[in-house]
């Protein structure tokens, strides 16, 4: 007898994944037998800086910085870790993937790394500001559904209870991946759906972005469903944002960012830092709506952005003051939180946030006025009254917003060069790929990658 016959059956091993969320928002990863974690704590496991460049059509930029030279490693950071035992297919592995810097091979870190990136920028605000950032990302998105499930109204309860199996299995793992869900609800669109969680500091929101998205996918593959987070996805359908909250506190973890004497409760800190994000978003929009999809969204009457504005409760506005509550007994103070709102989930979380954080820290540094304030929808305004507040259009295409960070003086010297480089030359590439798609097309293309 051989020893193959006498052999136990073979079962298949626990993977943990090592990933890295790169520039175009899609995470990407090396796995191994979790029980050999223990040799990849220290020196991670290897990378390519060509990775850095890929478009979301999976092609290399042909003009990126790397080509074919170089490695790097993904060093893992052990307390982002994600671990889901199980979902409603009960023979699926267990999801376990760990956050990752990218470093060079001798510990160095790599200069297009967008999780570096946002640590340095959370560190300076620490270290330079005396503050501490607090953020949160809103998801909307797709589901599919089968000809025997009839489209249901917004908001109703019978579009959630036509989803509550999904809804409960996916609150139920973002849970036990550390998320700490918040609300799952229909949203306007048919089929459209959205999931909040509690803020978090620092790098950590970020990660609880990729977590949300990646463990949504993992429930709707479990349960056989299709899902998009694409900003579009049919020619006439409602638009997918990301909206992101954020809110300053000071070291000893006091609000910075309320003021009750002031006309809108924002504090002249607030007021500096708001600033800054209006003054630089045309450039942001390269980094935040960064795909030629995107721009179908950030349109007039949509509920997201067209002008750079700070409005109160208006959704209209990019930059958003969000409501508070005195039911309760509640502070307002440790409510008060500004929201982000020209973003989709074509962009990367990490470098979404970072240049976020880069431009309102600039604001803050340059002592920039606010005066971009309205509480008006910024399209209802004539050109003379938008021009006599400030207020300014977002750009129309990805190829204006590029243009935009091109000429954004003071961001773009604060971005690293390797990251920027290759960011221009992969979506240079990506133009290039989607220049000949109808809308229809376009809409269709993106919802399969995102």
């Amino acid at each position: 007898m051989s020893r193959l016959d006498t052999a136990a059956p073979l079962a298949p091993l626990p993977i943990t994944t090592l990933v890295s969320t790169d520039l175009i928002g899609v995470t990407r990863g090396r796995s191994f037998p979790s029980d050999e974690l223990p040799h990849y704590v220290t020196a991670g496991c290897g990378w390519v800086p060509a990775n850095s460049a890929l478009t979301p059509q999976d092609i290399i930029a042909s003009a990126n910085p790397w080509g074919a030279y170089g490695d790097l490693r993904l060093v893992p950071d052990l307390s982002s870790r994600v671990t889901i035992s199980n979902g409603p297919d009960a023979q699926a592995p267990v999801l376990d993937f760990i956050h990752c810097d990218i470093r060079e091979t001798d510990g160095r870190p790599w200069g297009a790394c967008p999780r570096t990136l946002l640590h340095d920028e959370v560190e300076r605000y620490r270290t330079e500001l005396g503050l501490q950032v607090f953020a949160a990302f809103e998801h909307e998105f797709n589901l599919n559904t089968t000809p025997s499930q009839p489209d249901r109204l917004a908001f109703s309860l019978q579009a959630q209870r036509q989803q509550a199996g999904f809804a409960g299995w996916l609150l139920s793992a973002l849970r036990a991946g550390g998320v700490e869900p918040e609300m799952f609800l229909p949203e306007y669109g048919k089929h459209q759906y959205e999931i909040t969680c509690r803020p978090t500091l620092g790098v950590a929101a970020a990660d609880r972005a990729v977590n949300v998205r990646e463990i949504s996918r993992e429930i709707a593959r479990q349960m056989g469903l299709g899902l998009s987070f694409a900003p579009k996805t049919a020619e006439n359908a409602v638009c997918n944002g990301v909206h992101l909250h954020l809110s300053l506190q000071d070291l000893s973890g006091d609000p910075v960012l309320h003021d009750a004497a002031s006309s809108n409760g924002l504090s002249s800190l607030g007021q500096h830092w708001a600033a800054g994000v209006l003054h630089y978003l045309p450039a942001l929009c390269a980094l935040t709506a960064p795909t030629p999809l995107s721009y179908e969204r950030l349109q007039p009457h949509h509920w997201s952005a067209s002008y750079a504005c700070l409005g109160q409760r208006n959704r209209e506005a990019a930059l958003r003051i969000c409501p508070t509550v005195s039911l309760g007994g509640k502070p307002v103070a440790n409510q008060y939180n500004l929201e982000f709102r020209a973003m989709d989930a074509t962009a990367s979380p990490h470098l979404a946030m970072a240049a976020l954080l880069v431009a309102g820290r600039l604001g803050i540094e340059q002592r920039l006025a606010l005066n971009a304030v309205t509480d008006e929808i910024p399209d209802e305004l004539n050109e003379e009254q938008r021009r006599a507040r400030g207020i300014i259009a977002l750009p129309t295409t990805l190829t204006q917003a590029l243009d935009c960070l091109r000429h954004s003086g003071a961001l773009l010297e604060a971005l690293p060069a390797p990251l920027v480089e290759t960011y221009f030359a992969l979506k240079a590439q990506e133009l290039a790929l989607t220049q000949a798609l109808s809308p229809a097309e376009r809409c269709e293309h993106y919802a399969r990658i995102y």
